[in-house]
C-alpha cells in the first residue's frame, strides 16, 4: 500500500472564532492510499487542542507500515486525525476496489439528506444579531459561546433569528457555576441544546447539578472508550471523525453509545467536503448533524458535497465512497 500526505489550506469565507481563538483558512492534511490500480482518499484536520498538528500527524502516518489494512489501523494508530484520514481512504480505497459504495461495505442503508446546523461564530452581539439575521431561513443554527458577556449575543442571536432551532456550543468555556445562571435563561430562549459546557475532565458538576435542557459531550468524548466517564453528565455525545480516527470507530461509537442510551450529534471540524463525506454516512438518523465545515469555505474539492434545503446530502462516488 502506497501512502502520500499532503497538506492543503481551504479559505473561509469570513474569519471563524470561538473561545479558543480566530482562523481564516481550514489547514488539513490530504492523504491517499494506493494498491491494485485504485487509490482512495481522505481528509483530515489536526487539532492543537488534542495535541496535534501538520507535522505529528504526518511523522504518525509517515512510520505506518505499508502491509496495511483498515482494521489492522485500530491497533496501529490512537484515535484522532492520523487514524481518521487513512481509516476513511482505506473506506474508499475498498469501495473502488470493490466498485461499490461505501455503505453497501458497512451493511447500511443508503444515506439520505440530513438537515446540517449552520454555525454563527463568536462576535459581537451587533454582527452576531447581523449574522443571524442573515442566515434565519435556516433550520437550525449552531451559536459559538464560551466567555463572559455571552447573554447579550444569545439575545442578539435569537432577535435576528426568532424561529430558528438554535443549540449552543461554549467550547469548553464556562464554569459551573456560570453555566447554571445561564442555564435558565438557555431555555427561556428556546435553545435546544448545549454542547459541552465546562472544560473536559472539569466536568463532574454535570452530575450534581440541574440540566433543565439535553448536554452534549464533545471535547469529554473521543472514542467508546470515553463512555463510561460520560454517565450521569451528558445526554449526547458528539460523534467527530477526527475525534474517534475515522469511521470505523465512529460507526462502533455510535452504536455502543445509542445502546447505553446517549443521543447522537455528529458533528466536524472546519475541513471541506472530503473530510464531511464519511461523517453524513454516520449522521444517519442523528438528534443533530452539524457538517456545515464546507459552508463556511470561500472554496471546496470537486464534486463537492450537495447542501440545499433538505440538507447535506450523501457524496458523489466521484468525491468519496
Amino acid at each position: 500500500m502506497q501512502i502520500s500526505i499532503t497538506p492543503e489550506s481551504f479559505r473561509l469565507k469570513e474569519a471563524f472564532t470561538i473561545s479558543r481563538g480566530s482562523r481564516t483558512e481550514a489547514r488539513v492534511l490530504t492523504v491517499r492510499v494506493a494498491s491494485g490500480g485504485a487509490t482512495g482518499w481522505g481528509e483530515c484536520v489536526p487539532y492543537a487542542r488534542y495535541g496535534e498538528s501538520l507535522e505529528s500527524v504526518s511523522a504518525q502516518i509517515g512510520a505506518l507500515p505499508r502491509s496495511l489494512t483498515r482494521h489492522g489501523l485500530q491497533d496501529l494508530l490512537p484515535p484522532g486525525a492520523a487514524r481518521n484520514a487513512i481509516d476513511c481512504a482505506l473506506w474508499d480505497w475498498e469501495a473502488k476496489t470493490a466498485r461499490a459504495r461505501v455503505w453497501d461495505l458497512a451493511r447500511l442503508p443508503a444515506p439520505g439528506p440530513e438537515i446540517t446546523a449552520f454555525t454563527l461564530s463568536l462576535d459581537t452581539p451587533e454582527n452576531m444579531r447581523a449574522a443571524a439575521a442573515r442566515n434565519a431561513h435556516r433550520p437550525l443554527l449552531k451559536i459559538k459561546l464560551g466567555t463572559d458577556a455571552d447573554m447579550p449575543r444569545l439575545e442578539a442571536v435569537r432577535a435576528g433569528a426568532p424561529k430558528a432551532r438554535i443549540i449552543v456550543d461554549a467550547n469548553e468555556g464556562w464554569t459551573a457555576e456560570v453555566y447554571a445562571d445561564l442555564a435558565p435563561h438557555l431555555v427561556r430562549l428556546g435553545v435546544a441544546l448545549v454542547e459541552q459546557p465546562l472544560p473536559a475532565g472539569q466536568d463532574d458538576m454535570l452530575a450534581e447539578i440541574d440540566r433543565p435542557l439535553p448536554v452534549c459531550a464533545d471535547e469529554s468524548c473521543h472514542d467508546r472508550a470515553s463512555l463510561p466517564g460520560l454517565k450521569g453528565k451528558y445526554d449526547l455525545v458528539n460523534i467527530k471523525l477526527d475525534k474517534t480516527g475515522g469511521l470505523t470507530e465512529a460507526l462502533a461509537l455510535k452504536k455502543q453509545a445509542l445502546a447505553e442510551g446517549y443521543g447522537i450529534m455528529v458533528g466536524c471540524m472546519v475541513g471541506s467536503s472530503l473530510a464531511m463525506a464519511p461523517a453524513v454516512l454516520l449522521a444517519q438518523g442523528a438528534a443533530v448533524t452539524d457538517l456545515d465545515g464546507p459552508l463556511l469555505l470561500a472554496e471546496d474539492r470537486p464534486e463537492p458535497l450537495c447542501f440545499d434545503e433538505a440538507g447535506v446530502h450523501a457524496p458523489a462516488a466521484a468525491l468519496w465512497g
